[in-house]
Formats: structure tokens, sequence, C-alpha cells
């Protein structure tokens, strides 16, 4: 059976405070853009997200008939954005506040097409696309923490004392497909994730920047660890025992799944 097409809530449909929500906490620079009445026009996007040596495009037959993949004309510096759409807003607004990984990750992109072809995908690029699309960079400097993450032990993973005292910690959202699903507050994501052992949330955004960049990272899908974001204490409005116990969305670790060593700060 095929899964059905996400369709998001129309603009005027979206409850203003569910930007209140943790997901949105480090795009607070762009409230205007998420909770206007009106939707801004592409020019105005190059205008309030400025991205370095890029700007958005509308994604319009015209620019369809180039014959250029959507990865290739971003690294040409366009960046094809369609009209009054919640998954383009919120793709430019990732591209402003974490500039490095986007542009790390397109270059992978391209790199791949060049070798496959506009029509064939490989691991690496499936890998790269889910990160795109519903990734997060989570930092850990617990080895108990990590180790809960391991086998999946759910409870252990988000007791409060740990996210309270830093052990563990969403430095960054990058999934611009995760900010259109939380228009519809009931929706339970899942974030695909990068682990980076450290302290220091902007210099574990940075490594793992650098580690895309430096062909380090994303060649397997396998390499993203699973989070339910709604176990993150205080991402979800009930999370009471029996919440936790929803085999469905909690799932245990299949047989045979293990994950790789994540990145480690130098001075970590």
């Amino acid at each position: 059976m095929s899964r059905r097409r996400f369709v998001a809530p129309l603009r005027g449909q979206v409850e203003s405070q569910c930007f209140d929500h943790p997901l949105f906490a480090d795009f607070r620079d762009f409230e205007a853009l998420m909770r206007a009445a009106d939707w801004p026009g592409i020019d105005a996007l190059t205008v309030q997200l400025p991205v370095q040596g890029k700007r958005f495009v509308a994604q319009d037959e015209a620019l369809l008939t180039d014959g250029l993949h959507y990865e290739q004309r971003i690294a040409q510096g366009r960046i094809a954005t369609r009209e009054q759409n919640w998954h383009d807003l919120f793709n430019a607004m990732v591209w402003a506040r974490h500039f490095a990984i986007k542009r790390a990750l397109n270059a992978q992109q391209c790199r791949h097409i060049a070798v496959m072809g506009a029509s064939q995908r490989n691991r690496a690029q499936a890998a790269l696309t889910q990160f795109d699309e519903t990734g997060l960079i989570v930092r850990v400097r617990d080895a108990g923490v990590l180790a809960a993450w391991d086998r999946h032990d759910w409870s252990a993973l988000f007791n409060p004392d740990g996210w309270r005292a830093g052990d563990i910690a969403v430095c960054a959202v990058i999934g611009h497909a995760l900010m259109e699903q939380a228009l519809l507050p009931e929706r339970l994501l899942v974030g695909k994730c990068l682990v980076v052992v450290g302290d220091d949330d902007v210099a574990c955004v940075a490594a793992v920047a650098a580690a895309i960049e430096g062909d380090r990272l994303l060649a397997d899908p396998a390499e993203l660890r699973p989070l339910p974001l709604a176990g993150i204490p205080g991402w979800h409005a009930s999370q009471d025992a029996a919440f936790y116990q929803l085999a469905d969305y909690f799932r245990p670790l299949r047989e045979g799944r293990a994950y790789p060593v994540p990145l480690r700060l130098s001075r970590s």
C-alpha cells in the first residue's frame, strides 16, 4: 500500500501557537514569515532570508524547462521555491539559519548526480535527502544516554533529568519536512538524527557540516538514528507512562540494527 502524500494545511488554517513548539525554537528570528496572515513573495524571501551566493527563484514552468536537476540549480545560485508553500518556506529558513549544512548537502548531491545522472539515485543520495527533509543534529555528552539510545531504551533516553541537565539536546533542526508536518500538532513525528559527542552546540553543528562536506557522513541511510520527537520532555502535550508504551511509535530496536559511532568534538 502506498503512503498518502502529506498535504499541509492552508495558511489561514494554521494556529499561530504551533510555532511556539520547541521544533521552531531555532527560527524565532523568522517568526514574522511564519505567523503573518499573508505569504511572503519569492523576491521578499531573498531580502528577508539572505543566503550567501544564492537567491530564491520562483519554481515555474519556465524554470523547469532548463533541463537541470533541482540541486544543480542551487549550485548555480538559484534555489527553486514554490509560491505559497510551507515546505519551501521552511526550506528557505533552514538555508538562512544553517547555511554551511545546506551548502554541504547540496555539494554532495551534485557530486553524486554527476556520476549517477539525474534519474538514478544511490544510497548516499537517499541518506542526504532523508537528513535534509527530516534531519536533526543532536548533541550528547553522557555515555549512558547514548547507550540507551543505542538499544532503544526510550524511558532512559527521555528521562527529563538528562535533558534538563544538558546531557542530551537538539542543537539544530534541519528537516524542513518535519517543520511542515508539525503544522498539525497531533502528528507524532520521528526525526532522523546525526549525533555529536560534545558540549558545545555551535561546534557540533559545524562539525557535522565539515564531515558532510568532507564525505565522512551520510553514505547510507542506516547512519541516521530515529528519534521519536514527541518523547522529548516538553515536546508533546501528553507524556504520561501510557504514552511511552505506544510501541508503534516508540519502536523496539530491530534485530541486527546497530548505529555507527557518532562524531566526537576533538576536545571532548
